[in-house]
């Protein structure tokens, strides 16, 4: 009897594991993305963005958004401008080279999702709440949104000085992996 136990323990778990569902699909960035920050004054877009992403429409509880924004890849049209954003006066890029923003949950929104994660930028983290709507078409899909930070909570610039609330926008086009 105990030759058999281990042999039918493996066999069940191998069985039970083959149920379950894992339904959580993983999306690679495609290139053609799109970051931009708007303000009366600082405007620009991040040239570079990287990270993983889990989202199926259909089981929210597994999504997860990893991702980050290299701080040099900041590009304002304005060579002076983008190195001062560099500097340890705004972004130190540096000291701090990412912005990061990671997921904690995925919710159902009544326009789209509502992503809740925490933003680190200069070594600060605050939690965000993101609205984003996502089209899927076929083995491809697209994430938009935009939302609002306030650059002084994260110790950017000299509060006054330039706009303190930069709008985001950002779509972010995928494709199955």
């Amino acid at each position: 009897m105990k030759k058999l136990f281990y042999p039918a323990l493996a066999v069940f778990i191998l069985m039970s594991t083959a149920f379950m569902s894992i339904t959580s699909q993983e999306w690679k960035i495609a290139d053609d993305f799109s970051i931009k920050f708007i303000s009366k004054d600082p405007t620009g877009v991040f040239k570079e963005f990287k990270g993983s992403i889990n989202f199926d429409e259909n089981d929210l509880a597994s999504a997860n958004f990893d991702l980050t924004i290299p701080v040099a890849s900041i590009n304002t049209g304005n060579g002076m401008q983008n190195k001062h954003a560099r500097s340890d006066d705004w972004f130190d890029a540096e000291k701090y080279p990412n912005i990061t923003y990671k997921s904690k949950s995925v919710e159902k929104a009544a326009n789209g999702y509502l992503i809740v994660g925490d933003l680190k930028i200069k070594g600060i983290t605050k939690q965000y709440k993101i609205p984003v709507d996502f089209k899927k078409t076929g083995d491809s899909g697209k994430f938009t949104g935009t939302f609002n930070v306030n650059r002084n909570d994260f110790g950017i610039g000299k509060p006054g000085k330039v706009s303190d609330v930069l709008k985001v926008e950002f779509s972010v086009p995928v494709n199955k992996r």
